[in-house]
């Protein structure tokens, strides 16, 4: 992964906003498989024009063989790991775990109540995607492990890598690939084939390590993307910090495992708050788990650090001292609004953090994937040239100094 000594480099979360011509196909379901196969490769190498086109320096597909398989950021991989059933959920047996605003919606019965939280991925509620009153229903199936946890997309990350590849082609810029970690693919599953938790999160680990590595191999930046180190505090609304430090311990073995003899030059980490449209007062606090998060073997740790709820943690980096030879990547351009921030703005975010952890150290992000967040695609574009500017700005500043 890249360094710079003289500029901030920079770079985003993942999702982002697809051609309307794309999303036509896709609409089509598989009856338009062989034309959205077609189309595919094609319009990754537009999205890494735009990005370079807004001046970041590390991009990506832009996730767009997720909803090419007619999914979003987690469900992609259903169809490259086997081991799971979805069966029916026996009431009588109690959950494994609450859902992602368990301890948001005790502070907020009324909100919850509502249905205002539905949907919106923390951008504004659009028409049509929350209906006032509306319960959610209780899901009737999940998925559980039966059989042994198995890779079969070796083909289909074969033709992610070689559509990335060509669209790097001739291109002054570096690529990732996002991959969902084994906490969001196994944790949320039950268990009924091994042994032990233990032994089935390390079967999730090493059946992803298949698709990290095809990725690393390939000379490309592996994404890991793991939300659930952060949001698992929302499953479990009766742990104490102290309960989830000592589940995120051993979760940082398990995501070891996933990348055990990967290079950890080639790999970041990426986790978040989830982006659901809801208060997040429940979410827990940096301050708790960055000591464990950076035990993870990456070199680059992105997080979400611009929105309304965490954009003061970067006063975390003093306390907890980034290893050496390692790169944060704080989102300073968030998804939670659709007002574009100012390149002063960000250029100070970064400035802030780079008092704390050096120049050096430092990359400029975003909170999470903005395709499918913000309101409108000129809006994704526009956030991401603040980016970059203010990246630059901040740059000069500190040489400056």
């Amino acid at each position: 992964m890249r360094r710079s000594e003289d500029r901030i480099l920079s770079t985003h979360g993942g999702n982002l906003p697809r051609p309307k011509d794309l999303d036509e196909l896709i609409a089509q379901g598989q009856a338009a498989r062989a034309a959205i196969d077609e189309r595919l490769p094609h319009a990754v190498r537009e999205v890494v024009d735009l990005q370079i086109d807004c001046g970041l320096d590390t991009v990506n597909d832009g996730e767009y063989v997720k909803a090419a398989n007619m999914s979003h950021y987690s469900g992609y991989i259903h169809a490259r790991v086997t081991g799971w059933e979805t069966l029916p959920i026996d009431p009588a047996v109690p959950p494994k775990r609450e859902w992602v605003a368990a301890r948001d919606k005790a502070d907020f019965p009324g909100t919850y109540a509502s249905g205002l939280w539905l949907m919106g991925s923390g951008g504004p509620i659009r028409p049509g995607f929350a209906t006032p009153g509306a319960v959610p229903k209780m899901p009737v199936s999940g998925r559980v492990c039966t059989s042994p946890i198995t890779y079969i997309g070796q083909d289909a990350i074969a033709a992610d890598i070689a559509a990335m590849k060509t669209a790097l082609e001739g291109r002054e810029a570096d690529g990732f690939i996002a991959a969902l970690g084994p906490l969001s693919l196994g944790a949320g599953a039950r268990n009924a084939h091994y042994a032990s938790e233990e032994e089935y999160m390390f079967a999730v680990a090493e059946a992803l390590r298949e698709e990290y590595k095809a990725i690393t191999d390939a000379g490309l930046i592996l994404q890991i993307d793991e939300p659930e180190f952060a949001t698992t505090w929302q499953f479990h609304p009766t742990w104490t910090v102290a309960d989830l430090r000592r589940y995120l311990e051993s979760a940082v073995e398990v995501i070891n495992h996933s990348v055990a003899g990967l290079p950890a030059e080639q790999i970041r980490m990426h986790t978040c708050w989830g982006s659901g449209h809801r208060p997040h007062t429940q979410d827990i606090g940096l301050e708790h788990i960055a000591d464990l998060l950076v035990k993870v073997n990456a070199q680059a740790y992105a997080v979400e650090a611009s929105n309304v709820r965490h954009a003061h943690e970067w006063r975390v980096w003093e306390d907890v001292k980034l290893p050496e030879g390692k790169i944060l990547i704080p989102g300073v351009v968030g998804h939670a609004t659709d007002l574009v921030e100012h390149p002063q703005l960000v250029a100070e975010r970064l400035v802030g953090y780079a008092g704390v952890i050096g120049k050096e150290n430092l990359q400029a992000g975003t909170d999470c994937g903005m395709g499918s967040r913000v309101g409108h695609e000129e809006i994704v574009w526009a956030k991401l040239r603040a980016l970059a500017e203010g990246a630059a700005i901040a740059g000069e500043r500190l040489r400056g100094k």
